[in-house]
């Protein structure tokens, strides 16, 4: 029986990452960092390119809830099934905006932004983090996507990444950018002058 509480849970940021099911052992290691980085939801999307067996639900929530007890979390990230994504965007929410990691230019307009632009307009505020599939997603598919209101294209550099490369290294810039509170003044000023 508890009879003290040590610390009061607290809310944790409002970030939502979607990312392909991956092969596995990448999809657990993927659930297991995005849980230590603070991610409050992890939705499983099917793209044209998705080429993955679903991963078993239960391993998944094994994989978060240790990963939360590792980081003191009080808290573990909601785990949705596969969802085909054209049904993700369509029940998306209008004030949330979606930052989309895109490998590639859409195949008109201009390039996309980098993270840090689009991350100052929407500091501290509920968001969604949305990665492809390995191969990317198709040139449809990222004209479709640049096509809707919420959503934010950006680049995160010239190297192509793996789909769990991607999603870590855009939700660590987006918690250093946006903040969830965690990251120290002096290093959200280094980052957000151009300094890094």
């Amino acid at each position: 029986m508890a009879e003290r509480q040590l610390r009061p849970q607290s809310a944790g940021p409002d970030i939502r990452l979607l990312v392909p099911p991956l092969k596995r052992g990448r999809i657990e290691w993927l659930v297991e960092k995005a849980t230590e980085l603070g991610v409050a939801e992890i939705q499983l999307i099917l793209t044209i390119h998705t080429d993955a067996q679903r991963p078993k639900a239960d391993k998944l929530a094994i994989h978060a809830v240790e990963a939360a007890q590792q980081c003191e979390r009080l808290d573990v990230p909601a785990l949705h099934p596969p969802v085909p994504l054209p049904e993700v965007l369509a029940a998306w929410p209008a004030g949330r905006p979606l930052v989309v990691a895109a490998e590639r230019a859409p195949a008109s307009g201009p390039p996309p932004p980098g993270l840090a632009e689009v991350a100052r307009q929407h500091s501290c505020g509920p968001a969604g983090l949305l990665v492809g599939p390995e191969g990317g997603f198709t040139v449809s598919e990222l004209d479709d996507l640049r096509d809707l209101p919420f959503v934010a294209l950006v680049g995160l550099g010239p190297r192509i990444l793996r789909a769990e490369t991607a999603a870590l290294a855009a939700l660590a810039c987006w918690q250093c950018l946006a903040g969830d509170g965690s990251v120290s003044p002096p290093l959200r000023s280094l980052v957000t002058t151009g300094a890094c």
